[in-house]
């Protein structure tokens, strides 16, 4: 929020300079981003007057201007379109630097000597309308330093506020705040009721008081739309950013600025009937200020009168209500809107207004009468008008109201590790506007003023006393209490560990957000148990992530973009679901493998990532790790995933993971040249390691039997081998596939399994009947299943 230093000394006499309440506000939690002068130094720059304009005579866009401000008259040579007998402009005389470095000196312009510059406002880097010449009020004073006039030693705050503190959003909740800090006294300006001079009344229904419980509202007839908004007005609104649309629209702004207050004028002409505050229809649209037509959401708030929307509630006016030249009678609005009904509805319009942003936040419900009431007076003063009586819908049921709460002062001194008396904190209390009972043993009952819907429990308050105490007064101590480092047992694989081994095998880990959007999630079919976020940041950004799968493509596709084929990416990270006792979090971990194995090299052929390589990688991380329990990988149907090249990683009867290759659709539908290899695994699952116990050294040999199998190619090794390990009981140590064949020789549908035997027995040596028996049990336990047959 950008704010004028001058402005806000009009509501708290203070000694401070600029520089001293922006470090006061910024200590006491308001952080103050910039500090600025309103203007760069204007040194020579003076209150001009034309007193005579003549055509020039060899340039027909030029005329030649006797301006009265200098020392003496000057003659000025001036292309302006505006320049005109009586106007009066900032005039540049001799010998001034102007902001961007141009010195004023006498020239010949065609022919004539022109002695100064009479300037536009780019030109004094005091605003953008470089169309004519800066026109300053009739009764600006000629000959008077055009800083001093426009008050321009002046200094912008532009703070940066918390979402709670909604309260300072204006000048008088800044003012407030800093008579608090400061013990200084408020000023506040005198605002007076408007005696009504008509009686004329408009119907409001208030048919969701649950979004808007309180709706006023003043008929304005016979305005001047067309009135000139005074100078201080204009200076007040371009300091604070804003910039002057008329004598209407600029006192809304104004008052927004002043009290905190979003208000609105309609076209009175334009609303029929009455105003009806609801929910839209299903469906129905309307045309906001900014041009655009939109559709509107349900859950939205809607102004609108008996025929159709009229505005967007706490966001937007519509285009067909809208003041303009014809303006003759206006319906003025000051209204409290529940932020749980703003928040996130101007995001989805692409809007940012200075309405949305105080709504969102929380408006003082106790503000719309006496915002109203300026705003009517500050019109009648401007543009005139005969002001109707004030309009107002109430549902109290909904208005909010601040809650008692209670503090403590030994628990306060307890946790800011302070020692303040009662009087201290009593004081302070106070100096915040807060109704304060004490009951005379260090307890306080608290009701905070109705602007800070943020005090809610005794730690707001503790919070309160600390920041206008002084958090630079507060004593520093060491934290009490014993702290403990949990050391990772034996059984348990460190998160670092697991990242080292596989930035030892060439993955780069990545970071990605844990935000997705709708449609990231839909393309991949994992949106089922997808948790919505209440106030996404924006729409791609909406919703927690289920799966590590989206951010790992988002960043293999921009490395992809820019030529880089060949890289192995991991996450690390947290996913979330909706299960049936609520949201449920869990780690996973994410691999993604593109490109080429082999680089390539005169020794040989380059050769693609296939699946087998991703596969290799995971059992080599649960081979490395000692992971308990025998890992499976089952053949499985995905929908991001190539049908054929896909598989569970199963830990027992229970998943751990998946791995395949990426759908040719979902590659195309990305628009990759290349196809990539992804996998995800419980991260959990795979830090659990064996521990390691000792077994003697093997006395006596052991035997090898290798048989050729011929198995159908549908058949998963897999399944031979586990069957096997069942088969040969305690004697059989190990089991290898060491070669497969399909081809000539092989039927086909079928292919060659090769597979060693390792037989042994603790206690003994093994006689050839032993082997044979075992190994025919083996072949013969394989035919039954699997219909697998001894090769030749």
């Amino acid at each position: 929020m950008k704010i004028s230093y001058r402005w806000l000394t009009e509501w708290v006499k203070t000694d401070l300079s600029a520089e001293q309440a922006a470090e006061r506000f910024t200590l006491a939690g308001l952080e103050v981003d910039d500090l600025a002068s309103v203007a760069p130094p204007l040194d020579g720059v003076v209150v001009g007057e034309i007193i005579a304009v003549e055509a020039h005579p060899d340039a027909d866009r030029l005329r030649v201007c006797r301006v009265s401000g200098d020392s003496e008259e000057r003659t000025i040579v001036c292309g302006a379109p505006n320049a005109r007998i009586g106007l009066k402009a900032p005039l540049a005389t001799l010998g001034t630097t102007l902001p961007g470095g141009l010195k004023i000196k006498p020239a010949k312009l065609r022919g004539v000597r022109s002695e100064g510059m009479l300037c536009s406002e780019p030109e004094l880097g005091l605003g953008e309308d470089a169309a004519g010449l800066m026109e300053l009020p009739e009764d600006a004073p000629t000959g008077k330093p055009l800083a001093a006039f426009l008050g321009l030693d002046d200094h912008v705050l532009e703070i940066d506020l918390t979402p709670n503190r909604a309260d300072c959003l204006s000048v008088r909740g800044l003012a407030r705040e800093l008579a608090a800090l400061t013990r200084g006294s408020l000023s506040v300006p005198d605002m007076p009721e408007v005696e009504a001079l008509i009686d004329d009344h408009l119907d409001i229904e208030l048919l969701s008081p649950e979004d808007c419980p309180r709706y006023i509202g003043r008929i304005i007839r016979d305005v001047d739309v067309h009135a000139e908004t005074p100078l201080w007005m204009v200076e007040a609104l371009r300091r604070s950013g804003i910039r002057s649309l008329g004598p209407i629209v600029d006192v809304t702004n104004y008052v927004l600025l002043e009290l905190g207050q979003p208000m609105h004028a309609f076209d009175l002409a334009r609303i029929n009937d009455g105003i009806r505050v609801r929910r839209p229809e299903q469906g129905e649209r309307m045309t906001l200020l900014d041009g655009r037509e939109v559709e509107l959401d349900e859950d939205m708030v809607l102004i609108a009168d008996h025929q159709g929307p009229l505005a967007l509630g706490g966001i937007m006016g519509g285009e067909g209500s809208a003041v303009g030249d014809s303006t003759r009678d206006i319906l003025l609005e000051s209204a409290w809107f529940n932020p749980a009904s703003i928040i996130g509805r101007s995001r989805r319009l692409g809007l940012a207004t200075e309405s949305a942003h105080r709504f969102e936040r929380g408006v003082d419900p106790q503000l719309q009468r006496l915002a109203a009431e300026r705003a009517t007076a500050l019109i009648i003063e401007i543009a005139g008008g005969k002001p109707g009586p004030l309009l107002e819908a109430n549902d109290e049921e909904f208005l909010p109201v601040n809650p008692e709460v209670q503090l403590r002062v030994d628990r306060l001194n307890r946790v800011l590790g302070a020692d303040l008396d009662s009087e201290t904190v009593h004081d302070i209390l106070e100096r915040l506007d807060m109704r304060v009972e004490a009951d005379g043993s260090g307890v306080f009952r608290v009701i905070a003023p109705s602007a800070r819907h943020d005090i809610e429990i005794e730690e707001d308050l503790i919070e309160e006393v600390a920041r206008v105490y002084g958090y630079d007064r507060l004593p520093s101590r060491r934290p009490g209490g014993g702290l403990s480092i949990r050391i990772p047992g034996e059984g348990e694989l460190p998160e670092t560990a697991l990242r080292h081994q596989l930035c030892a095998r060439g993955f780069q880990e990545i970071m990605t957000w844990s935000f997705v959007s709708e449609q990231d999630l839909a393309r991949l079919d994992l949106l089922e148990g997808a948790q919505p976020l209440a106030n996404p940041l924006s729409r791609d950004l909406a919703i927690l992530r289920t799966s590590l799968l989206p951010g790992l493509l988002q960043t293999a596709g921009a490395n992809l973009r820019r030529q880089h084929d060949s890289f192995r990416l991991f996450e690390l990270g947290e996913c979330f679901s909706q299960g049936e006792s609520g949201l449920v979090e869990t780690s996973r971990l994410g691999l993604l493998m593109t490109g080429a194995i082999r680089a390539e090299h005169f020794s040989g052929k380059p050769r693609p990532v296939d699946f087998f390589d991703l596969k290799g990688e995971i059992e080599h991380l649960i081979s490395l790790n000692q992971v308990p329990g025998e890992v499976r990988f089952e053949p499985v149907s995905m929908p991001w995933l190539h049908p054929g090249q896909a598989a569970e990683l199963m830990m027992g009867e229970s998943s751990i993971g998946w791995l395949g290759q990426l759908h040719p659709a979902l590659v195309a539908d990305l628009d990759w040249p290349q196809s990539a290899f992804v996998a995800e695994i419980n991260t959990l699952s795979i830090r659990r390691k064996r521990l390691p116990e000792f077994s003697p050294l093997w006395r006596f040999p052991a035997v090898r039997r290798d048989l050729s199998l011929l198995v159908e190619e549908t058949i998963p090794a897999a399944s031979l081998v586990e069957e096997i390990r069942d088969l040969g009981g305690e004697a059989l140590k190990n089991c290898i596939i060491f070669d497969q064949y399909q081809g000539p020789g092989v039927e086909k549908g079928f292919r060659s399994l090769s597979i060693g035997l390792i037989i042994r027995e603790v206690s003994r040596t093994l006689r050839d009947q032993e082997v044979e028996a075992l190994t025919a049990k083996v072949v013969e336990g394989l035919e039954k299943r699997f219909n697998a047959k001894l090769r030749g």
